[in-house]
């Protein structure tokens, strides 16, 4: 089982961008998430095809389960 914190934010172009990151501390601390997005915004810390991000759009914890079948 492993986690990601994504991040979705919307681009100058209006189009969605996704940053993940692998196993966040859980539970979430929602006010430094928010605090880590608006920082990334204000920095130009990533770019995309669309240009610079500009806006938060959401933020979700996804788990993924994996099994393994043995032949």
């Amino acid at each position: 089982m492993s986690k990601k914190l994504e991040l979705v934010f919307e681009n100058e172009l209006a189009k969605n961008v996704t940053i993940s990151l692998d196993n966040p501390v859980y539970p979430v601390d929602t006010a430094a998430i928010s605090a880590a997005m608006d920082e990334i915004i204000a920095q130009n810390a990533f770019t995309s095809s669309g240009g610079n991000l500009v806006a938060k759009k959401s933020a979700r914890v996804v788990d993924r389960t994996v099994e393994t079948i043995e032949f």
